[in-house]
């Protein structure tokens, strides 16, 4: 039975809601799946997505094949870079200890950044609330002297020839 790793939309009409599920590959795409191991929200700026990474691996190993979205959202989450560890294990590239290690170290940095761009997010959504109630004026671009010298000289030089 080929076993894939693709997404059953969930959700209203224009604001869609996923779950990451593992499915048989004839299943229908909302219909019967194995397993359900995340979630993908894109309305959320920046999307929201929820993996439990333990089960995708388990899946990726077993031979689950998943969806172009599916891959991707599963790259960004860093299973597959696991995936990729685990082969240099079994070559005897380096240990289990190391790799779990740099697996590790890549999980923070990347959960790092996330926060950080949810944080940023947030500032610019107060941000944008502050000039909407009028709190904070938006600030105006003034042009450069030169462009506004050059202006004035094209108002007075235009007044003159009439």
């Amino acid at each position: 039975m080929p076993v894939k790793i693709r997404l059953a939309r969930r959700g209203r009409k224009k604001q869609p809601f996923y779950h990451i599920v593992v499915a048989d590959s004839k299943a229908k795409r909302d219909g019967k799946f194995i397993e359900q191991i995340g979630s993908y929200n894109p309305m959320t700026s920046p999307a929201t997505i929820e993996l439990d990474r333990d089960k995708a691996y388990d899946w990726l190993t077993k031979g689950a094949q998943p969806t172009y979205t599916a891959r991707a959202i599963l790259r960004f989450k860093g299973v597959l870079y696991r995936k990729h560890l685990m082969r240099g294990v079994k070559k005897g590239s380096f240990s289990e200890e190391q790799a779990m290690k740099l697996y590790e170290e890549f999980i923070n940095s990347k959960d790092a950044k996330i926060a950080k761009r949810f944080e940023e997010a947030l500032e610019k959504k107060k941000l944008h609330w502050k000039q909407i109630s009028g709190e904070i004026k938006a600030a105006k671009k003034e042009a450069p002297a030169e462009m506004a010298a050059e202006f004035r000289d094209s108002e007075d030089a235009g007044g003159e020839e009439e």
